[in-house]
């Protein structure tokens, strides 16, 4: 595949949101997926349980990469 992929992640203290897009012909950003994870590995923006922080960060991405049907 040799497209322009881009991924953001937002690490929260109550979910962890993550959003995967592309350029067109017109280099205009296009969504292509998006995917949101429970997050209870922080505490006021600090990380208490790396494991758990982790885990719902691969949860929100291969969500997002199921949504976009592309693999990051």
């Amino acid at each position: 595949m040799n497209e322009d992929i881009v991924v953001g992640v937002d690490i929260g203290t109550t979910k962890v949101c993550a959003v995967v897009a592309g350029k067109d012909e017109l280099d205009r950003v296009n969504i292509l997926g998006v995917g949101m994870a429970p997050s209870d590995g922080l505490n006021r923006g600090v990380v208490v349980n790396i494991d758990r922080t982790v885990a719902a960060v691969r949860e929100a991405v291969e969500e997002a990469e199921r949504a976009a049907g592309v693999e990051v």
